[in-house]
């Protein structure tokens, strides 16, 4: 059985968490549920999006096309998180494109749920403007980061960063397994600088790799790299 929004677990971590039973009911005899296999996109940059993406189960990376045709992924979206609220809200075409990091599970909420909510219920209204909030400050912290520290801090912290909000398989390894093209456009660089980095951390004992699989070694040494040491 489809389940409710009112007995969504997931929408403790979103703007959701603000409506009142009869609001979370209209949004659950609206939404559909839809699979997304892993490398299909949710929605592109430029679209018109007629609602938002409400995440029950995966990972998704948000990225910007720049000038030079390279994706910079600005964020990754996860279990509970909101995606579009921003464009819907705005009544603009999308800044950035969604694909799927892994096989996911999102509910469809139509726009007309959204936007009827924003006037009535003043409560959702400042939940959804401290979401936005926070996505701006993460994009503020994306834009200091990769303007004063090196590729070498940046992969360092994406992979620290990856482990404490995603964990690690019963292995070892990380369990979000990012291909080596999709780590430099977290950084901010070329795939072959970040292809070489890696192969440098390997040597020196920082992490362990099996195919695309990478696993942390010395994590005290990696958070020292970070942090300038």
């Amino acid at each position: 059985m489809e389940s409710r929004c009112e007995n969504c677990i997931i929408r403790q971590f979103n703007s959701l968490r603000a409506m009142s039973k009869e609001e979370l009911k209209k949004v659950s005899d609206s939404k559909t549920t839809k699979t997304i296999k892993k490398g299909q996109p949710l929605f592109e940059e430029g679209d018109k999006l007629n609602g938002v993406y409400c995440v029950r189960n995966g990972v998704s990376k948000l990225s910007k096309l720049s000038a030079n045709g390279k994706d910079q992924i600005v964020k990754l979206a996860t279990k509970g998180e909101v995606m579009g609220q921003r464009s819907v809200i705005s009544e603009e075409v999308t800044n950035l494109s969604a694909i799927a990091v892994s096989d996911m599970e999102v509910c469809f909420i139509p726009k007309e749920s959204i936007t009827h909510t924003l006037q009535s219920n003043p409560n959702f209204t400042l939940e959804v403007l401290r979401h936005m909030a926070h996505d701006l400050k993460e994009a503020d912290d994306v834009i200091v980061n990769i303007s004063q520290k090196t590729v070498k801090q940046r992969i360092a912290e994406a992979f620290l960063y990856l482990k404490n909000n995603f964990g690690e398989d019963e292995e070892g390894y990380l369990a979000l397994t990012l291909s080596r093209e999709d780590i430099s456009n977290v950084v901010g660089t070329a795939t072959e600088s970040a292809i070489r980095i890696i192969s440098e951390f390997k040597k020196k004992g920082l992490i362990r790799t099996s195919g695309k699989r990478i696993g942390i070694k010395d994590e005290r040494k990696l958070m020292e790299l970070v942090e300038g040491f």
